[in-house]
């Protein structure tokens, strides 16, 4: 097992064509922050702001800033490329609409991280010449049916409780985390590497804020 594998279970490394594996977090037993026997709502907001930049200190924005090209991308590298576009265009979308159904600032807060995400990997596709799946879609449009159908089961779910929606925030961020593993292993490229480490750095962060609050919700429940 490595390094980033603590939290990803066997499901998200084989996303199926459905959200089907979300995983039921209310039913593990976990360590929470000091602030635990806070308010839910209170401490979503204050996860949030502590999440809002999406990075642990020394993460970096992901851009890859100042890396000097020494190849060009492998067809695979690139498809990557695209695919990590899509997805966090996906988690940003998905985050935004969950903030207006709830009114809960974790999703508002991871959001505006995910639109940092969006252009760091941006960054990426100009630096490399690689076309942007997403150029000129609005919310919850993308250029493949993969997430198309991923955007509206996961918003269907999350609009169903406030408890389903952080589930479905732990599964997003859990599949992103599956993603950059691979991204990470089958690229050569320093400053994807680069990239794609931050990224994955600021999703353990996510996905922890998520897991603390359904916590705090389940408890209450």
């Amino acid at each position: 097992m490595g390094p980033y594998q603590r939290h990803v279970p066997r499901c998200c490394h084989l996303w199926p064509q459905t959200a089907s594996c979300i995983v039921d977090a209310g039913n593990r037993k976990k360590t929470t922050h000091d602030d635990q026997d806070s308010d839910w709502t209170r401490a979503g907001i204050s996860l949030g702001a502590r999440t809002g930049a999406g990075q642990r200190a020394g993460a970096g924005n992901g851009n890859g800033a100042g890396t000097a090209i020494t190849a060009p991308l492998t067809p695979k590298e690139a498809a990557q490329l695209r695919w990590m576009r899509e997805e966090e265009k996906l988690a940003r979308d998905v985050y935004r609409f969950l903030f207006t159904r709830w009114n809960v600032r974790i999703f508002a807060n991871i959001g505006d991280s995910e639109e940092q995400h969006f252009r760091a990997i941006g960054t990426q596709l100009e630096r490399f010449g690689v076309a942007d799946p997403s150029a000129g879609l609005e919310a919850g449009r993308f250029s493949g049916t993969r997430f198309a159908q991923l955007y509206a089961e996961l918003t269907a779910k999350g609009a169903t409780s406030l408890k389903d929606a952080l589930e479905v925030g732990i599964a997003i961020e859990q599949l992103d985390i599956a993603d950059l593993e691979t991204a990470l292993v089958e690229t050569t490229q320093a400053s994807l590497k680069r990239a794609y480490t931050s990224l994955m750095t600021a999703s353990y962060n996510h996905l922890d804020s998520f897991e603390m609050v359904l916590d705090l919700v389940n408890a209450r429940l």
